[in-house]
């Protein structure tokens, strides 16, 4: 199956790009997920097979249940780091920009990275990129930016060399990000991609417990707590919502990371087509964090970027909004009865 993504020309290109560059940085979103974490050590553990000594670099923290990734050791936190990051950035030659399409998802990293001299690529499958590349590799198509990265790999000719310490966080990337596979992952190159991971040693019922059943106590009531007491089901537009403010967060001892995967769960209600969760940030006053979901063709994406400041895929969106939590499920209401298809 032919899965490359590049003209030969571009293929070359980044093999020279990569050749040439001494210091490497590798960066992704602000909260990442387990695409951006995954894509950002496949990416790094590649390089290494290359003999070279790349710096995987978040923004923030990340989710207790991707801990166990194999070199999350060695990812460096922006936010506990800055000094160290922005010496890193300035001086770097080369900048893999993983699972994002602007700057600003980086948050505070955004001014240093956009600063940097650095010739940067941009591996991504969100829409509408709005970073300065040396090269673009942007598919909106893809399952995830974990398989764009396996895909580039591939055709540069790293497969064969490839270690199951790359191979297992490309594979948990397209599995957090198509939910265990059950949304977006019906394209036949997806399951070819799995097909060749399993080659490399990966345990995939092994890598799902560890994702899906590695949750504390807390959150376990935490889900509990949403279905049976926040959740607000709106039958005739057949979607649903719920609202968790900072007092229900710190009564449920809250970790970043916890509330992944929740807004899904509306959407097994028979008839729902559409899920969103409002989350008050735990820090910040007036700012109230966005999650959509949808099924079929119901466009999570425009209604983020309409009502929500965000943005996303058709089926997996996400936005912010700088009020109370209050006014901030009033503009849900509104949303979801206003938007029009």
């Amino acid at each position: 199956m032919d899965i490359n993504l590049l003209t030969a020309a571009e293929t070359e290109h980044l093999r020279s790009l990569i050749s040439c560059s001494d210091n490497i940085v590798l960066c992704c979103h602000r909260s990442p997920d387990g695409d951006a974490v995954g894509s950002l050590l496949g990416m790094t553990e590649y390089l290494r097979s290359l003999g070279k000594v790349p710096v995987a670099v978040v923004p923030d923290a990340y989710p207790d249940f991707l801990q166990w990734l194999p070199g999350t050791e060695r990812i460096i936190r922006y936010d506990k780091h800055k000094n160290f990051v922005d010496g890193l950035l300035a001086s770097a030659d080369l900048v893999f920009c993983l699972d994002f399409n602007t700057f600003s998802r980086t948050d505070e990293m955004a001014v240093p990275l956009a600063g940097s001299a650095a010739k940067k690529v941009l591996v991504d499958h969100h829409l509408n990129p709005d970073i300065d590349t040396e090269l673009c590799v942007s598919h909106p198509d893809a399952c995830s930016t974990c398989e764009l990265v396996f895909r580039l790999i591939w055709q540069l000719g790293g497969f064969d060399m490839m270690t199951r310490k790359c191979a297992v966080p490309l594979y948990c990337g397209m599995m957090t990000d198509t939910g265990g596979f059950t949304y977006n992952s019906t394209r036949p190159e997806i399951f070819f991609i799995i097909s060749q991971l399993l080659t490399k040693g990966i345990d995939k019922d092994k890598i799902y417990r560890n994702v899906y059943n590695n949750y504390s106590e807390w959150r376990m009531r935490l889900i509990g707590y949403v279905l049976n007491e926040k959740m607000v089901v709106m039958q005739e537009e057949r979607a649903a919502y719920f609202v968790l403010s900072r007092e229900d967060l710190k009564r449920f001892h809250y970790i970043k990371g916890d509330a992944e995967g929740l807004v899904n769960m509306p959407l097994q209600i028979k008839g729902m087509r559409l899920s969103i969760s409002l989350r008050q940030d735990t820090e910040k006053d007036n700012l109230v964090w966005v999650s959509t979901r949808s099924v079929d063709n119901f466009p999570c994406n425009r209604l983020a970027e309409e009502y929500f400041n965000g943005g996303g895929h058709l089926n997996a969106a996400g936005g912010r909004l700088e009020c109370s939590v209050e006014e901030a499920e009033a503009i849900v209401r509104k949303a979801v009865t206003e938007f029009k298809f």
